[in-house]
């Protein structure tokens, strides 16, 4: 796919999450090996970090309905863990899921979160456990953690196989590395083509079910799942990523308003997947 980036375009959102589609994206080539489709000409790391630095947040709400279902999600992974203790999540946002966790028995909790509107957008129970920055692997001692969780992050790195490889050393025998990706290759994505949302400057690579696996298996994960699952959000949100002009998606949004449907919650498989790798014993 041919690179298609507008710079009048950008804006204060472009590397904001669950923002409303600009269906840019870099050059776009594929691994004859494992599909994976990815930028072969990425933006150098500093350009990426100051980016996602200055990023706008206006997704609370959208955030606090997608870690709900990040939780139903992830709990055969849950339970299949030795100990709860220690939890690390690579693009933590606000800090919402980690306060799941904290519910779930994780008495050790760090966010990793670039974003600084983000984290000022945090309620302050949440703000310690959370540190502002692109993930380094360095900032953190090896086998230290039960649980590393990477929610919709692993398309926007520029090598997932670094991160998913740091996962893997920085997991306690038996701990877990969870993911959650665009699926290319699902219904939908591929009937949206170049109009699906998932065409996006953010997105460095674009996964699918053999390429996630390839991922995870080549960094040393077993009893490797991965399934697809049904994500929740109000109807406005929903319109905010259907590729209609600005103008038909505020009619609509409008008209469900009126009907007091606009903040009904409504659950759809939109194409993306959960994937989860234990460490072994």
């Amino acid at each position: 796919m041919a690179e298609n980036i507008d710079a009048a375009k950008l804006s204060g959102f472009s590397f904001a999450s669950r923002k409303e589609p600009e269906f840019m994206c870099h050059r776009l080539v594929s691994c004859t090996v494992c599909g994976l489709v990815y930028a072969d000409q990425p933006p150098e790391e500093g350009r990426l970090a100051a980016a996602y630095h200055q990023a706008e947040y206006d997704s609370a709400v959208e955030a606090e309905d997608a870690a709900r279902s990040y939780v139903q999600a992830i709990r055969p992974v849950l339970a299949a863990l030795p100990r709860r203790e220690s939890a690390l999540e690579i693009g933590a946002g606000t800090g919402v899921f980690l306060e799941s966790l904290q519910g779930d028995g994780f008495s050790q909790l760090v966010g990793v979160e670039p974003s600084t509107a983000a984290i000022a957008a945090a309620p302050p129970q949440r703000r310690a456990w959370l540190r502002e920055g692109m993930f380094n692997e360095s900032d953190f001692a090896p086998d230290s953690f039960d649980l590393i969780c990477c929610f919709m992050t692993m398309e926007h790195v520029r090598d997932p196989a670094a991160v998913a490889g740091a996962a893997f050393r920085l997991l306690r025998a038996g701990g877990a590395f969870v993911i959650v990706t665009h699926d290319y290759r699902s219904a939908v994505n591929r009937l949206m083509g170049k109009k699906s949302p998932i065409i996006d400057i953010e997105h460095l690579q674009l996964f699918s079910t053999d390429s996630v696996q390839r991922l995870l298996s080549g960094c040393g994960f077993e009893r490797i799942s991965i399934r697809a699952f049904v994500n929740r959000y109000a109807l406005r949100y929903w319109t905010r990523l259907l590729p209609l002009p600005s103008s038909a998606k505020s009619t609509l949004t409008s008209l469900f308003s009126a009907l007091g449907l606009a903040d009904c919650k409504v659950g759809l498989n939109v194409g993306n997947q959960i994937s989860a790798g234990f460490k072994p014993r």
